[in-house]
């Protein structure tokens, strides 16, 4: 049986700037959330890791708007730059972590596509068990500026970017815990999209777009805890600074969540669901779908400051709905295995008693709790006015069905969607 598990007061400081194509040494003054942040001194580097060709204009690098000189020749700016909203793309520079994980990697694409400077944040081994290399990552990650760093360290982060030596207008993070264990949680869904926002604004990012997560909005697990605790973060840098805005994107399911059972019910075995197989719902999204709307949160004014729900294109389906469109797409009779939620519950007791005990067993427990949520939970708006999940509040967006897929992954297999540490047996 699978069990599919998914998943700062203001100051400012004077830098000096070193850039690639001017001989003088730039003084700005970007402000910064963050009074016990140090002035950083940004230099570029023969030593940059970037992938070719590199894409930052001359424009981006210099975007003044009125200059002094000082008696020591240092150049000051004394107005504010404009805002990024007012450039052409491919003037926007974008910082992207979490860019190889499984929403990252579509989302980088999506941005390239659009004309924007990505810079892709990502490990020296990425992918699911640091299995991809250097060389793949490049690969996956083509035509974007690629920076090997690690988002878990600050000092590390903020000593690649002044590798760089280039501002940063936008902040896109699609990190996210690829285990939901406690600590894990804690280290990268908070503590990493933390430190992205912290070297994003130390190198004059304005915006910041946040790959969220539906079910935040019940938390009873501690990677929705540590979402929260960074979207409150977020919320209140905006608050204390006018110049600065985000985009918190809260997605529903995503396909990947839904095909883990596909090859069990092409090899003639039932369709799992717990309870009577209603208990919970969904407006699963695809990727390309949500990295086409994350896309759209860089520039659009309507989605600044906001907290947004959304869906895929389909209406709401619960389990014996997705099971259905499985078997009438292989011309098969429904088989359904429809399984107590009270057992997962005496597991989680056990569990959680013998955590107490064993303090090792603390991630077994919480899987089980994550296992037991999303079976029990529907991925949908919960609306504040009745307390009931709705699916006709919760938006919907793009093309791709959950039909669509279902069919993709009939004939391909599940290639480029596989769960590893994102699945329980």
């Amino acid at each position: 049986m699978l069990i599919q598990v998914y998943t700062q007061k203001m100051s400012c400081f004077t830098s000096n700037v070193y850039l690639p194509f001017s001989s003088k040494v730039q003084v700005y003054k970007p402000c910064l959330s963050y009074q016990f942040i140090n002035p950083v001194q940004l230099r570029f580097l023969s030593s940059v890791k970037l992938s070719q060709p590199s894409i930052f204009s001359r424009q981006t690098l210099n975007p003044v708007v009125a200059s002094t000189t000082t008696e020591t020749g240092a150049t000051v700016f004394e107005k504010p730059i404009p805002s990024f909203r007012n450039k052409n793309p491919k003037d926007i520079n974008l910082l992207v972590v979490g860019s190889t994980g499984y929403i990252g990697k579509f989302v980088v694409k999506e941005l390239i596509n659009r004309g924007f400077n990505v810079i892709a944040i990502a490990r020296e081994r990425s992918g699911i068990r640091a299995k991809n290399s250097k060389d793949e990552t490049l690969r996956q990650l083509e035509a974007a500026n690629v920076c090997f760093s690690d988002v878990t360290q600050l000092d590390t982060l903020e000593r690649s970017l002044d590798d760089l030596g280039v501002p940063i207008d936008v902040v896109v993070s699609c990190l996210a815990s690829r285990t939901g264990g406690v600590k894990d949680s804690w280290k990268i869904d908070y503590e990493a999209t933390k430190n992205s926002l912290i070297a994003g604004r130390n190198r004059g990012a304005k915006h910041f777009v946040l790959l969220s997560a539906i079910c935040v909005q019940r938390p009873l697990l501690e990677f929705q805890r540590a979402k929260l605790k960074f979207e409150a973060d977020l919320i209140k840098e905006a608050e204390e600074d006018s110049e600065f805005t985000y985009s918190i994107v809260r997605p529903t399911a995503f396909f990947k969540s839904l095909g883990g059972q596909v090859e069990l019910v092409k090899d003639g075995k039932p369709y799992v669901m717990f309870g009577d197989g209603m208990l919970c719902a969904c407006k699963p999204i695809s990727e390309r779908d949500l990295a086409s709307f994350m896309a759209d949160c860089v520039l659009d004014k309507d989605k600044v400051n906001r907290v947004l729900p959304i869906g895929g294109p389909d209406k709401a389906l619960t389990p014996v709905e997705q099971g259905e469109i499985l078997f009438r797409l292989m011309g098969k009779e429904p088989m359904f295995l429809k399984v107590p939620i009270g057992i997962m519950d005496f597991a989680i007791g056990v569990l959680d008693f013998l955590a107490k005990i064993f303090p090792s067993m603390e991630d077994a427990a919480e899987y089980g709790k994550i296992g037991r949520y999303y079976a029990a939970e529907s991925m949908l708006l919960l609306d504040p006015e009745t307390g009931e999940y709705s699916a006709e509040k919760t938006p919907s967006y793009g093309k791709d069905t959950l039909e669509d897929f279902f069919q993709r992954v009939l004939r391909e297999g599940m290639s480029g969607q596989e769960l590893g540490e994102q699945s329980i047996f």
